[in-house]
């Protein structure tokens, strides 16, 4: 398979790789027989996180006796640097290996946020100890918000970042991208098909193979899933013709209802999780259902409390018409209660 550089850190890694969310949904036998799969086909790079479930644990049992030529990266939201060793520990542990490539600050959202994180004993300093013990190699960091990315992109010990960018959220590709770019950083793909919300592999990554410099680490639970978009990748195929006015008419449809969990429509004043709402059938579609229980609760819960303010509309970027969305959300996660009630 084809290989990238993730800027300043010098890894090398295959053109896409394996994003460990889906996994928690499958057995650990299933999900061996799935990484085995990727790599077999040429993968080099396994993404995942500390509050992924049991998603190190079951790669760590595909990749222990297959660790040579991987790159393998996670993630925390620890904010101390007492929790953020302990996680970089929990995850040598259950991925089964001494160092791991690329550790990340999972989720900053925004600049108060990072105050935290590079203040004295933040996880900042957790990670930089773990670096120079050698139990991890190179720094990162994930988000949603393009503003405080535009800063981190910035700073000294960040070389990678991953932010969501595809179809409909391609707006990344007019100012973070060339940003991370110009400061050196390789750019990782979070959601390259929109979090579960549509299902065309063919399409996401064709809209990928315009950008040859970035790395996009789609959820993968079955084999059949990552042989497609392994095919994709190799063949280098770009968007044109049907392709491209099929993958309009996605836009166009997607686009008014798909959340870039920007985090601006917070905070609601009726406190409803608007975020949480607008990404729960992605959820749904990507979670073990156990993990989603709570989420629909809350969202019953709450949701009946929308006042039609518009306060929400006004903030968002995106111009989502979120009351009429939060209304479509409720019976949605009314019918997964509903389900789940009658499975267990």
């Amino acid at each position: 398979m084809q290989t990238r550089i993730l800027g300043k850190s010098g890894l090398a890694v295959s053109a896409v790789g394996v994003g460990g969310i889906p996994i928690m949904r499958i057995s650990q036998a299933e999900a061996v027989d799935v990484i085995h799969r990727a790599l077999d086909l040429g993968v080099t790079f396994i993404d995942t996180a500390a509050g992924y479930g049991d998603s190190q644990q079951k790669i760590g049992a595909a990749i222990h006796d297959r660790r040579d030529g991987l790159v393998i990266a996670t993630k925390s939201g620890a904010t101390t640097k007492e929790a953020m060793l302990k996680d970089v520990e929990r995850s040598r542990q259950e991925l089964r290996t001494d160092v791991i490539d690329l550790y990340q600050f999972h989720g900053v959202g925004s600049d108060e946020q990072w105050q935290t994180l590079a203040g004295p004993d933040g996880a900042l300093e957790g990670l930089l100890e773990a670096k120079e013990k050698g139990h991890i190699r190179h720094i990162g960091f994930t988000s949603h918000g393009v503003d405080i990315s535009l800063q981190l992109v910035e700073h000294e010990a960040m070389e990678t970042v991953q932010f969501p960018f595809n179809l409909v959220a391609c707006e990344p590709g007019e100012r973070l991208i060339p940003a991370a770019a110009e400061n050196g950083l390789g750019f990782i793909v979070m959601k390259p098909m929109c979090g579960g919300q549509f299902d065309d592999a063919e399409l996401a990554f064709k809209f990928l193979n315009s950008y040859p410099d970035l790395v996009a680490i789609p959820g993968i639970q079955t084999s059949q899933e990552i042989e497609q978009i392994a095919a994709v990748v190799e063949s280098g195929a770009t968007l044109t013709g049907d392709d491209k006015t099929r993958a309009d008419e996605i836009v166009q449809r997607l686009g008014k209802v798909f959340c870039r969990r920007c985090g601006y429509c917070q905070p609601c004043p009726e406190g409803i999780p608007i975020t949480s709402a607008l990404i729960f059938e992605g959820f749904t579609n990507r979670m073990p259902p156990e993990n989603v229980v709570g989420m629909a609760k809350g969202l019953i819960e709450k949701i009946p409390d929308c006042t039609d303010c518009g306060d929400c509309i006004e903030k968002c970027p995106y111009d989502l018409p979120i009351p009429d969305l939060l209304k479509d959300i409720l019976p949605a996660a009314e019918r997964f209660l509903a389900e789940q009630e009658k499975t267990n």
